[in-house]
């Protein structure tokens, strides 16, 4: 994609739209106190759960029958388990894979849908229509279900998690990458590309990509959201990671009984760890969906 040349703000420092663009998004995204917060949490929620264990080590492994079930103290700030596990550093154990698992299936997701969806509407006829009557048949299938039958079949791991939510996430940002290919496609600039030779590899590659880049950014933040609540569903049925790996949803699954007998502790954490970062993601991605709004500006 060509890009014009501005006058540049000070000597050796040239301009461009494309830069000006992403200029002007990103003070639109610092306007957004909803967005600045909730990219802060996710910053905070990363560190705590991939940094805070080498502050902060226990043992999540091995059970430790003398230390079932305390509570909140000291020794240990957030209680312990059934089986003696502290329940903080079990909330950063349990976060790293909710998180990597999350953010890895939402950019997978997200690359698959990406593809199907440029190809879908760049190349349009029966191509289209088969290949967006796929996507359809695809929706109208519940993702928790289709997880539910995987999981009846295989006991998946963290990689296993990964490819099944990935492959399941993809339908929604299909969809809206082909509504935004559709109105790129007939645009000057690619039409002239077809005009002097150029490929449809090269189009989509050169042009319509880089001009959906916002519309990418917004779905994969919405997806890597959506993907955490599936690894909590997944894992408060007992289908997600196996023991002794956990997750935020294998733990509120774990301390659900538990909670009625008073240990609150076993499940109010997880339970707003997981509704804090999907709220941040969420906040975040609203913040890119108005930063890149071009009617807004």
């Amino acid at each position: 994609m060509s890009v014009v040349q501005l006058a540049p703000e000070a000597p050796g420092a040239p301009v461009t739209v494309a830069s000006t663009g992403w200029r002007l998004a990103a003070r639109r995204f610092r306007r957004n106190t909803l967005a600045v917060i909730g990219l802060v949490v996710i910053v905070v929620v990363m560190l705590f759960c991939f940094v805070g264990p080498f502050l902060y080590p226990t043992d999540q492994t091995h059970t430790q029958l003398d230390q079932v079930n305390l509570a909140p103290g000291a020794a240990h700030l957030l209680g312990t388990d059934a089986v003696g596990h502290d329940v903080l550093g079990r909330l950063m154990f349990g976060g790293k894979v909710s998180l990597l698992v999350g953010i890895a299936a939402g950019i997978l997701a997200t690359v698959v849908g990406t593809l199907w969806g440029s190809v879908a509407g760049y190349v349009g006829g029966w191509v289209d229509a088969v290949m967006m009557r796929v996507v359809d048949a695809g929706i109208a299938i519940p993702a928790l279900f289709i997880l539910l039958v995987i999981s009846a079949i295989t006991t998946p791991g963290v990689w296993g998690l990964i490819v099944i939510l990935g492959l399941v996430s993809w339908l929604v940002p299909s969809r809206l990458i082909r509504a935004e290919t559709l109105t790129l496609k007939n645009r000057d600039y690619v039409l002239t590309l077809r005009a002097i030779g150029g490929s449809h590899a090269r189009a989509i590659r050169r042009h319509l990509l880089p001009n959906s880049v916002s519309t990418i950014v917004v779905a994969a933040t919405f997806q890597v959201a959506d993907a955490i609540l599936l690894v909590a569903y997944v894992s408060y049925l007992g289908l997600g990671v196996q023991a002794p790996a956990t997750d935020w949803g294998g733990m509120l699954s774990a301390g659900l009984t538990s909670a009625y007998s008073g240990r609150w502790w076993l499940i109010v954490p997880p339970g707003l760890a997981v509704i804090l970062v999907v709220c941040a993601f969420n906040a975040v991605g609203d913040g890119l969906r108005d930063a890149f709004d071009v009617r807004g500006r």
